[in-house]
């Protein structure tokens, strides 16, 4: 159903674009930072029985964003990670972060020029983690597999299964203001952007872990401030630049064999099959040079035994440089090589934890490893451009990437190495937009 409306506003969008005269467009990615006010009023309840101090009220986001406008309409896609503030209690840290991706439909105040004010609305969904989680677990695999427990994890959405388990309905109403800045000797400009308005978690029973509803941590009033790049057409001769955003599903050709080794020898089930993911990629050209991000998220779970589930979790950032080889009418080739960070998280949870307020008051059932580092990849690409307007506003984008991803370190669990499973060939399948 979600994905149904999304592609019902986009193509929506794409016949008022095309149906507007003497049309102009530009394309930006940026980065914001800002905080959003929350309260999470019914575990604040639970605290204030118990007589202790309430969690503060607000969280921080950090966004990543992609805009192309065609006249005054505007299309757009963010991706958020947001985390709340941590609390003490009783020598347990007590926390909770989110994720969310929203698709963005706006409308322009002003005209095609450096200053900007947007009002948009946002459709969307997320992930929640809340946890209550103390220190001194166990330092080897071995001892942590013996004895996990060490607090308790909530998930909704739960994303360390793979981004295909995104769950609820988000949704945001805002402004944009922003300002085009030269950077000397290229067409390219720095946009400096802020944004303000309410996120919205619209279904009151949505959130729900252990009888209580944690929505408010999906909402609240939103201020954010950031820069990205923008690429405004009257700048550019088309065939000199563009930025497309990319939706890529991708094989990875590995298996966590040494980390199934160590599960089978404590009792419990190994991880089947090999891990998949589900990101975007960003892939901008100037002049022949081609620059990029991508975002993905590789996941594997399964049941750890008949009373606990487990997965294996690794979100890889990439920043990509390269160049494009061949051009010719819609076929393109190209090379990319990339730098990123990635995390790895093995969490081992409980299936029979008991609801608020007994799970606070005995949290020892769940347990997680956690380790990061650098990593590196070189990758190629063919892709071929689909035009979707008569006026050739923009086209799709069908491409196939193919590379190997290099740990630029040991990625410890336990004390037991991971780079072997790090380490893999891999394909990817992208379906993208680009002006």
């Amino acid at each position: 159903m979600k994905m149904r409306l999304f592609l019902f506003l986009f193509f929506f969008c794409i016949s008022l674009a095309e149906a507007q005269k003497m049309p102009s467009n530009r394309s930006s990615v940026y980065f914001t930072y800002g905080n959003t006010g929350a309260n999470l009023r019914e575990f604040n309840q639970m605290l204030d029985q118990k007589g202790l101090s309430p969690m503060r009220k607000a969280y921080r986001n950090f966004g990543f964003g992609y805009q192309t406008r065609y006249n005054d309409f505007v299309l757009g896609l963010e991706l958020f990670q947001n985390n709340g503030p941590k609390s003490l209690f009783n020598g347990y840290e007590l926390d909770y972060r989110t994720t969310r991706v929203f698709l963005n439909v706006g409308y322009s105040f002003t005209e095609e020029g450096r200053f900007q004010l947007i009002h948009y609305m946002s459709l969307g969904s997320g992930f929640m983690n809340f946890q209550m989680i103390r220190g001194g677990a166990e330092k080897t695999l071995d001892g942590f597999l013996q004895n996990p427990a060490h607090g308790f994890i909530l998930r909704d959405g739960d994303i360390h299964k793979g981004s295909q388990h995104f769950a609820g309905f988000l949704t945001e109403i805002g402004f944009q203001l922003s300002y085009d800045i030269e950077i000397p000797g290229r067409e390219e400009m720095v946009q400096v952007i802020s944004k303000f308005g309410y996120s919205f978690s619209p279904f009151e029973d949505s959130w729900l872990m252990k009888d209580i509803a944690f929505g408010n941590a999906q909402s609240g009033p939103f201020l954010r401030f950031g820069a990205g790049i923008t690429l405004p057409d009257h700048n550019f001769f088309y065939k000199d630049a563009s930025l497309g955003l990319h939706l890529s599903y991708g094989l990875h050709f590995t298996e966590p064999d040494v980390l199934n080794a160590a599960l089978v020898e404590n009792g419990y089930r190994p991880f089947e099959g090999r891990p998949n993911n589900l990101g975007l990629k960003l892939l901008g050209e100037s002049k022949g040079l081609l620059y990029g991000i991508d975002f993905y998220n590789l996941g594997l779970s399964g049941a750890a035994t008949e009373s606990s589930n487990h997965t294996l979790n690794s979100v890889r950032v990439y920043l990509n440089g390269g160049l494009k080889f061949f051009e010719r009418r819609n076929l393109e080739l190209g090379g990319l090589a990339g730098l990123g960070y990635a995390n790895l998280r093995y969490t081992l949870t409980s299936t029979d934890k008991p609801d608020f307020p007994a799970l606070f008051e005995e949290p020892d059932r769940d347990g997680h490893l956690k380790a990061r580092g650098l990593m590196g990849k070189p990758e190629l690409y063919v892709a071929y451009g689909i035009p979707l307007t008569n006026k050739n506003l923009f086209s799709m984008i069908v491409s196939l990437h193919g590379g190997y991803e290099l740990p630029l370190g040991n990625y410890s669990l336990g004390g037991v190495g991971m780079s072997s499973y790090m380490a893999n060939p891999y394909l990817q399948l992208s379906l993208g937009l680009r002006p």
